[in-house]
């Protein structure tokens, strides 16, 4: 009425095969994972990272930068890893290039709402 356990394991292993397929179906979940996981956090952060390198890179004297603390200055002097910054009439402060989060242009336009007259 039902097969012996040898016969059923034989008949598992000839519809199985011993193919190269079969042998890399279980691993075919884990590589998909690993694309993934590539395409979804690596490879954005370090397009993030490589742009912010080029913006640091390219400071000038006159911009107006953010820093990662949220204090804003204007760019007085720019050394190769030191930044001279202008916080506050008279007073300027150094700043390792790192810590510089955003980079604003010198001539933001105004808002929408603002009425020059």
């Amino acid at each position: 009425m039902f097969a012996t356990p040898a016969y059923a394991q034989a008949a598992n292993a000839a519809i199985a095969g011993s193919g190269w397929l079969a042998q890399v179906a279980p691993m075919l979940p884990l590589v998909a994972i690993a694309i993934l996981g590539y395409f979804l956090m690596i490879r954005p952060q370090s397009q993030r990272m490589k742009q912010h390198q080029a913006t640091v890179a390219a400071l000038k004297r006159g911009d107006v930068v953010v820093l990662s603390s949220g204090m804003i200055g204007k760019v007085v002097r720019v050394e190769d890893k030191e930044v001279g910054l202008e916080i506050a009439t008279g007073v300027t402060v150094k700043v390792v290039k790192t810590m510089i989060a955003d980079v604003r242009a010198r001539g933001e336009p105004a808002a929408a709402n603002d009425s020059k007259a």
